[in-house]
């Protein structure tokens, strides 16, 4: 078995030691460049226990429009090269369990993630479904037979010829591949002439660029011969991952190139290149270079290169071919150029007065705040208690009793003025969003725990009720603002603003989620108490106000006989004047 590097990393990364399938949520993570892989976790997109249906993995990106249906097979053998094919095979009973059955007959692991992901089809949310088989082995031919079959029985379930299937072995080989296109940005090293006409040469002390017309033809025969290599500094963009809109710019890039070749250059945005070393040979009407990897322009290479044919010899395309001799700033272009690290709604907030404050604020504390996305490489060499400014609006957004809006409108948080300003505003600290995660923090530890038992078969009858309520999709955020929600009942006083609650002294993380867990183990027994605030695999506003009252006066009347427990977390907390 060769030895993967990507494998070194997954083992340093403590936040995802207490997943059982950390290897499913580190292959989402490499792929799709997904920041905060916690709070995708939380969210029951892994299924497992007796009743999961055959299948590990149910994501629902609803804003992206897609949906990953996988399962996972970690080998504990040495000797073993491959992965099973029944796992696979699993694949295709589990998306029927999905997509079929009806919702009553699905089982209890599953019957949430059916009720979204159905409602997010009927509402035209999802564009391509991904079939994934996740593991840490080589790939092999019979799996890759058993995910076509999986593919057609995704295909006749859904019915619909908008929606794409899109299969893929998730392999040691992919994964390593993956990371490697993170932290190598050039995996073809070959020697390169094409010929030149017009051109321009731009530099600066740490690096130069070429800049001229190459013609299609030879991205053509490139991407026949090395693939996604090409693609090692920007690879995501083309394993798979079709973002909305995707499937248009291909259409149009590949009408262009076949019926219109000689208004290619002008329609296209161009090509950016990162090479080992380039220089002009034959009395400069040649360039000869070393490696090539595309930074910008893989939807156009990919799109040229699936053509039926070659395209015509008068197809050109404006190429800038760089050479950077300083690492740093080769990471800066490649971070730049990278049509992956788009920027975000939150990015443009990032620079405001509040962020900025709570910013130095969290420096003096052992959280790792972040107002503004990093490149890929700290998302996957992930930071111990890394806290990123997305979930720190949707634990505000909960803690403060909108949890629809937390679960469903997290982008929104960051888009509407009103919203953002409710949230993060002049009375918001890094105390008191302290205070509020760790509450998160200490209800998401219960849901681990209640399914662990499940899968261990060590569930006590009383929890058994637990299970259903934290099998449903967004219990975490409706848990966490039920607690909230109790706050003057645990404190025994009228709060006049949430916002000044923090805990008393300096403590780490950990220890401030210990002081939840008391409160967490009596809440977590009514729980189900509070499932009438879902609808359809959503959290809906009225139904959670209304199950969030019953569940507040539940904890009313039982303040007398748990006293003590409300007494000495009361002690721990303060309001700041």
């Amino acid at each position: 078995m060769p030895k993967y590097s990507f494998l070194s990393v997954l083992k340093g990364r403590q936040d995802l030691k207490k997943y059982e399938h950390s290897l499913t949520l580190f292959a989402l993570q490499l792929f799709f460049g997904i920041e905060d892989i916690e709070a995708i976790a939380i969210d029951d997109i892994i299924v497992d226990g007796p009743d999961d249906g055959g299948l590990d993995l149910v994501y629902i990106n609803t804003e992206q429009k897609f949906a990953v249906i996988g399962q996972e097979y970690k080998a504990t053998k040495a000797r073993q090269k491959v992965a099973s094919s029944k796992k696979a095979r699993d694949l295709s009973s589990g998306l029927s369990l999905l997509l079929k059955v009806s919702i009553g007959e699905i089982p209890g692991g599953l019957r949430s993630s059916a009720e979204k992901l159905r409602r997010a089809l009927d509402n035209k949310e999802i564009e391509t479904i991904y079939i994934w088989y996740i593991h840490n082995l080589l790939g092999s031919k019979n799996v890759q037979k058993e995910l076509w079959t999986a593919e057609a029985t995704a295909k006749a379930l859904v019915g619909e010829e908008r929606i794409e299937i899109r299969s893929l072995e998730v392999c040691a080989e992919k994964m390593e591949s993956m990371y490697k296109s993170i932290s190598t940005p050039i995996l073809v090293n070959d020697e390169f002439e094409i010929p030149v006409q017009k051109w321009m040469l731009e530099k600066a002390s740490d690096w130069k660029a070429f800049v001229s017309s190459v013609p299609l033809q030879w991205f053509y025969k490139q991407f026949k011969q090395y693939g996604i290599n090409l693609f090692s500094a920007n690879v995501r963009d083309y394993l798979g991952i079709a973002k909305r809109g995707d499937k248009n710019i291909n259409d149009g890039i590949q009408e262009t190139a076949g019926k219109d070749p000689k208004h290619f250059w002008i329609f296209n945005n161009g090509i950016t290149a990162l090479v080992h070393n380039f220089n002009l040979i034959k009395n400069n009407t040649f360039l000869r270079f070393e490696g090539i990897s595309i930074l910008n322009g893989v939807q156009t290479i990919g799109a040229v290169g699936n053509l039926p044919k070659i395209p015509d010899k008068s197809a050109l395309v404006q190429v800038r071919f760089i050479k950077c001799t300083n690492g740093k700033t080769a990471v800066k272009i490649k971070r730049y150029n990278n049509s992956q690290n788009r920027i975000e709604i939150p990015d443009f907030r990032s620079r405001d007065h509040v962020q900025q404050r709570l910013l130095e604020e969290f420096k003096s504390t052992d959280i790792s705040y972040l107002p503004r996305r990093g490149g890929v490489g700290d998302i996957i060499k992930r930071k111990p208690n890394a806290l990123s400014s997305v979930l720190t609006g949707q634990v505000l957004a909960t803690f403060h009793g909108r949890p629809d809006v937390a679960y469903h409108q997290k982008t929104k948080i960051w888009e509407d003025d009103n919203l953002y300003t409710k949230y993060f505003n002049e009375d918001v600290s890094a105390r008191h969003i302290i205070f509020s995660y760790s509450l998160f923090e200490a209800v998401k530890n219960k849901k681990l725990s209640i399914v662990k038992k499940n899968k261990n078969n060590e569930l006590k009858t009383v929890e058994k009720d637990q299970l259903s309520f934290f099998q449903t999709r967004g219990s975490v955020f409706l848990l966490t603002a039920a607690i909230a929600n109790c706050l003057e009942i645990f404190l025994d006083k009228a709060i006049a603003n949430k916002f000044r609650l923090e805990f008393r002294g300096k403590k780490t993380l950990k220890e401030v989620v210990v002081k939840w867990k008391p409160l967490v183990e009596i809440a977590s027994q009514l729980s189900s108490n509070l499932k009438g605030g879902f609808s359809e695999g959503a959290i809906r506003e009225e139904r959670a106000v209304e199950a969030i009252k019953k569940f507040s006066e539940l904890i009313a009347a039982i303040k007398e006989s748990n006293k003590e427990i409300f007494s000495n977390f009361a002690k721990e907390v303060k309001e700041r004047f």
